[in-house]
């Protein structure tokens, strides 16, 4: 172990290829491919837990090809075996493994009990160490305001969320500070859980930036099908910026959306100042993200484009970005941007697929009224339109 390193400690659900785990932790032990090059690990993955190992687990390979313990409980990966917190950080990784749906079709994912788990080691300790959560911090809005309240309680800086806010754009859009939107839409693809997410992701990075920051979320509403093309027609989402986003994605079939897609999903987003947002999950017509705004009567659109993996796509090197500032977070104990996007995303999502299970109906959402501001500046992210460099090189890195 090199002891002039940072050590963290990944707590993990399941350590497969391709999952999340793999995308991001096997990048703090081999390096992190991004266009400028390879950059080699700053901070030393210490000690693993890993909750559940399927056929294909990778991780007690990576973690003896490493020299990296697995220890049979969080609380002594936190304490490498010890008493008392022995790490510098912790990365929460609860995504993928088979763990049970509920009715709305969420994935009960344990990422509570693992900030429980964490949280008690530090304050037994009296030492709040940085934390990283990846995705949405719980499926449920009064388990993930517990788990953000939970490490401001023992002094835990805290960053959650996906790669999305730092995948590629084409072209590039970045609203400046106190910019005047007047609505917004996110275009998305797949499965309302697990992407319904990462385009609310899309949506919020770009809105927060707003004129008076963000001031939280009144109401959010889910429709699908045919109730999705007539809202447009109401009013509740606009076709010209949805037309516009789609407009900036490369890959994606000739003709009308209403050509390829055959259920369509919508998620009405009522801010709380008056912004009107919404994401709209179009598959079998995209499958890539974007996103398009209206500033000063103008549109504003772009794609935003997260890489493959393997071949010359390399290896979903737009995690590279994600795990360096959550990386830059354990070196500095600062944020590199704030949690609170995380856990209102959180919530909207938790809302609007209650808002599905109880007749799509429209659901008041006092409880988010979450305000906060978005960032000045942060220092890792990609601002070219696809990936280069070393995110084209052969993954894992060779010797």
């Amino acid at each position: 172990m090199d002891t002039s390193k940072k050590k963290i400690a990944a707590i993990i659900t399941e350590y497969r290829p391709r999952s999340h785990a793999d995308v991001i932790v096997s990048k703090f032990l081999k390096g992190f491919p991004t266009d400028e090059g390879l950059c080699a690990p700053r901070v030393e993955i210490a000690s693993m837990y890993i909750d559940q190992f399927p056929e294909n687990d990778m991780g007690r390979a990576m973690a003896q090809e490493h020299g990296v313990p697995i220890f049979n409980s969080i609380s002594a990966a936190l304490c490498l075996g010890g008493r008392e917190l022995a790490v510098d950080g912790v990365l929460s990784i609860g995504e993928h493994g088979d763990y049970a749906w509920n009715e709305k079709e969420q994935q009960l994912y344990p990422r509570r009990y693992f900030m429980e788990q964490i949280c008690g080691v530090m304050a037994t300790s009296k030492r709040g160490v940085p934390v990283f959560n990846d995705k949405h911090l719980s499926y449920s809005w009064t388990d993930a305001l517990w788990m953000y309240r939970r490490a401001q309680a023992v002094g835990a800086a805290f960053m959650g969320g996906s790669s999305l806010p730092v995948c590629w754009r084409q072209p590039w859009v970045e609203h400046e500070l106190e910019t005047p939107l007047e609505e917004a839409v996110a275009i998305g693809f797949s499965g309302l859980d697990i992407y319904g997410f990462h385009t609310l992701e899309v949506l919020q990075c770009m809105v927060e930036r707003r004129r008076g920051g963000e001031t939280g979320v009144a109401a959010v509403t889910c429709l699908e099908g045919e109730a999705v093309w007539r809202a447009a027609d109401e009013g509740l989402w606009s076709r010209d910026l949805a037309e516009a986003a789609c407009a900036t994605i490369v890959d994606k079939p000739e003709g009308a959306m209403e050509e390829h897609c055959q259920n369509p999903a919508l998620f009405v987003v009522e801010y709380s100042d008056g912004l009107r947002g919404a994401v709209l999950m179009l598959n079998g017509y995209v499958h890539d993200l974007a996103y398009a705004a209206r500033v000063g009567g103008q549109v504003q659109a772009c794609e935003f484009h997260a890489q493959g993996h393997g071949g010359p796509e390399g290896a979903y090197a737009h995690f590279s970005y994600l795990s360096l500032n959550v990386e830059e977070m354990f070196l500095s104990g600062e944020a590199q941007y704030p949690v609170e996007r995380t856990l209102l995303t959180s919530g909207i999502l938790e809302a609007a697929l209650t808002s599905r299970y109880e007749g799509y109906k429209r659901l008041e959402t006092p409880w988010l009224d979450l305000e906060y501001r978005s960032y000045d500046a942060f220092r890792w992210r990609p601002t070219g339109p696809r990936p280069t460099g070393a995110c084209l090189d052969p993954w894992p890195p060779r010797a």
